[in-house]
């Protein structure tokens, strides 16, 4: 089991949703109870990933090999003969490390908080129930796909679902917020399919090219064979393997020497190498994802006209993947682009913490207010991912771990509000406190983290990528120590706008808006809420005191991840 634990991850919910298909579609407490019983099956299975991995302190330049990967399964899956062109090879290719191991278990977490939120939904559960199924596989199959393939492959299927998603469960504006994130994605999405299609045609699988070239001995003889002919220019063409093997595109060596990727080339495309406006959308790609100012007017839309638990998912999650495909495939394949463009990706991230701050500051709506807050929390994600440092690699990392749980600790908040009176807006409540103290209670402690109070997650993620930032100018002078001065002021700004917030609507004496239609339900927090509420208030408090919790399993592999970068990049940059 333990051998192919990923695989069993992965498609327990699309067995599980194959299996519905068969249930008539007025059974609607099975479909319910087959999401819960999905969520649980693979947040156990994440949790026997997560605390049988073990991190291996590594500091050398080979640490993108296969062998600092664990659970690791490698199947042929799709092998193409060109002929004269040689051939091409696609596997079957899943592994953990330090990057992805937090991402795989905070995925399931979510999955199940998401799953026990759509007992809310009442409107066409098979559907909802098949296309919520489809989104649980395809977000860990990104986190632990290395074949580029099947990355995009996951990475494409998550648009299907979720597109349906909200455009079916959804508020008034559904269809608008729908279409807008499918085509914001889809349009990204396209600049990371070019870049995966030049990178097929420029790497060689080292090992499957020896072997057809009738080289024998050791795996390690023959690449290192290859790798020198290739060198050389004497593999004949017909023998060429090309591979969207990630691993096997971060080494230089296993590039043809005048591929359009190559390092050893100088090809120019509008005036920029190859290489640098490959990373460049890439970059562009996955920052739409994230979202990064100005690619993020799609996820406003997208979370206010979203139902709860898509929201909880979008937030907690999906974002993730955004920050995750940056690091895995631009930074480990484009190192020197990373060093390159530091800056500008240093600003962008300063921005887009100061835009999202002010923005959130400025909302009347709740849930658009912590909408914006991603985007101004994400952006600190990315400061720390250009700062290359390992305090600033560590602390985005961390960040989008301690951002997954309070995002979806947010988000349900305002559903629970939004159950109640089908209202959002800040001005319309006064005085929960008296009513709801419970409740009360887990919004305080939901806002005192976000905000990066110490003893909470958000305080840890945010104090390293700031500790990271603010050194980078020393360590490898990549990033002025401005921008990490500036990037404080959103800490000041997200105070702002949730004692704000607080204050405005849960003290003083209770009252509403007399509009508002109130749920005969208007009461303080329901078992199935607290069952979703309190652990991820646990978990914010349990990560802030004690983050060595993730940091044992995330930081040896990360530190050899920003040394990794920073070495292979001035070598790139040396040929």
């Amino acid at each position: 089991m333990i051998s192919h634990i990923l695989s069993i991850l992965i498609f327990t919910p699309i067995i599980i949703g194959l299996g519905l298909l068969f249930v008539k579609k007025d059974n609607d407490k099975l479909f319910k109870s087959a999401l819960i019983f999905s969520g649980v099956v693979q947040t156990i299975i994440s949790c026997i990933i997560y605390f049988n991995f073990h991190a291996v302190a590594n500091t050398t330049q080979t640490y993108w090999g296969i062998s600092h990967f664990q659970f690791v399964e490698n199947v042929d899956w799709i092998n193409l003969n060109l002929g004269a062109l040689g051939h091409i090879s696609i596997s079957y290719l899943l592994g953990v490390d330090g990057l992805s191991v937090g991402m795989v278990l905070l995925s399931s977490l979510i999955a199940l908080l998401g799953a026990l939120s759509s007992l809310s939904i009442e409107k066409n559960i098979k559907g909802y129930a098949l296309l919520y199924l489809l989104l649980c596989s395809t977000i860990p199959g990104c986190f632990v796909a290395l074949d580029f393939f099947l990355f995009y492959l996951f990475f494409e299927f998550m648009l299907l679902p979720m597109y349906f998603l909200i455009g079916l469960w959804g508020g008034p504006r559904r269809a608008y917020a729908s279409i807008k994130f499918f085509l914001y994605t889809l349009f990204g999405s396209m600049f990371i399919l070019i870049v995966i299609i030049a990178l097929c045609f420029s790497v060689v699988d080292p090992l499957a090219t020896g072997i057809n070239a009738g080289l024998q001995g050791a795996d390690l003889a023959i690449i290192g064979q290859i790798q020198n002919l290739l060198a050389n220019g004497k593999v004949q063409t017909a023998h060429i393997v090309h591979s969207f093997n990630m691993l096997y595109m971060t080494d230089a060596q296993n590039y043809l020497p005048n591929a359009i990727l190559s390092i050893f080339t100088d090809h120019q495309i509008f005036g920029l190498h190859a290489r640098h406006l490959a990373f460049v959308a890439l970059m562009i790609g996955f920052m739409i994802k994230l979202p990064s100012v100005p690619f993020h007017t799609w996820l406003p839309d997208a979370h206010v006209e979203a139902p709860t638990p898509i929201s909880v998912v979008l937030a907690g999650i999906l974002l993730k993947v955004g920050a995750y495909g940056i690091l895995r495939t631009a930074y480990s394949i484009f190192p020197e682009g990373a060093v390159h463009y530091a800056w500008w990706i240093g600003l962008i991230g300063v921005i887009s913490i100061i835009y999202g701050a002010f923005n959130a500051l400025a909302m009347t709506d709740i849930k658009k207010m912590v909408a914006y807050s991603s985007i101004s929390h994400m952006g600190f994600v990315l400061l720390g991912i250009a700062s290359l440092t390992v305090e600033g690699i560590n602390g985005s990392v961390f960040q989008m771990f301690s951002h997954g749980i309070l995002a979806a600790l947010l988000f349900l908040i305002c559903g629970v509000l939004y159950d109640r009176t089908h209202d959002r807006t800040i001005d319309n409540y006064k005085g929960l406190a008296n009513k709801m103290p419970i409740y009360t209670t887990v919004v305080t402690v939901a806002f005192f983290a976000s905000l990066g109070l110490p003893g909470f997650s958000g305080f840890i993620g945010e104090m390293f990528i700031l500790l990271g930032s603010f050194s980078s100018e020393s360590v490898n002078g990549l990033l002025p120590t401005w921008m990490a001065v500036v990037s404080t002021l959103g800490i000041l700004i997200g105070a702002a706008y949730y004692l704000w917030t607080l204050q405005k609507m849960f003290f003083g004496k209770f009252s509403l808006s007399a509009h508002l239609k109130i749920n005969t339900l208007f009461s303080d927090l329901t078992i199935l809420e607290k069952s979703m509420l309190f652990p991820l208030v646990a978990l914010a408090i349990v990560f802030g005191i004690f983050p060595h919790l993730f940091f044992d399993y995330t930081s040896q592999d990360l530190a050899a991840f920003a040394t990794f970068i920073t070495n292979t990049a001035k070598s790139n940059l040396l040929k």
